[in-house]
């Protein structure tokens, strides 16, 4: 009787001094308001070595970040959960992932575009790094506050995009 058993996933593990994500918001008509964390953990499991069976969860804290992300007032609940549930090959390094993200307590699906960038041995140590990219309403996820429309100046845009270089390690 031939039995084989499944082979597991690999844990690769974000190293948070390697990554970081850039938060951003369209301020006024041509501008951007942003910032950039670095302090996040996460993980991303591959099948067999093979990306299209992935999955990625990450939480960001957002404490101690520079004041450009006031603008999330995350203040009270200062994380950004994000864990996939479906992450589709569509070539060589070009992927779509979907997941639910929460902020604020606010769980919503969210779809975003991951590239695999590749794995590569550095200094004995494998590494796994991806870019994932995409827009969120951050009206969807209660940040409804625009002080300076309020006071007659420009508004922040309905949007947030969220760039994530990620590296990961086994």
């Amino acid at each position: 009787m031939n039995t084989t058993l499944p082979i597991p996933a690999t844990k690769w593990t974000v190293d948070s001094n390697q990554s970081d994500v850039l938060i951003k918001a369209r301020h006024s008509i041509i501008a951007y308001i942003a910032g950039s964390i670095n302090k996040f953990k996460g993980h991303v499991n591959i099948h067999k070595d093979e990306i299209e069976d992935a999955s990625i969860e990450f939480c960001l804290d957002i404490t101690n970040t520079d004041t450009t992300l006031d603008f999330l007032h995350l203040n009270d609940l200062p994380y950004i959960n994000f864990k996939s549930t479906s992450f589709q090959k569509i070539n060589n390094n070009i992927n779509f992932l979907k997941g639910e993200m929460t902020i604020r307590n606010i769980t919503k699906v969210v779809e975003l575009d991951a590239e695999f960038i590749g794995i590569r041995t550095f200094e004995g140590v494998e590494k796994a790094v991806f870019e994932v990219v995409g827009q969120i309403n951050r009206k969807d996820f209660g940040l409804t506050s625009n002080s300076n429309h309020q006071t007659g100046g420009l508004s922040l845009g309905q949007d947030i995009k969220l760039i994530a270089s990620l590296e990961f390690s086994v």
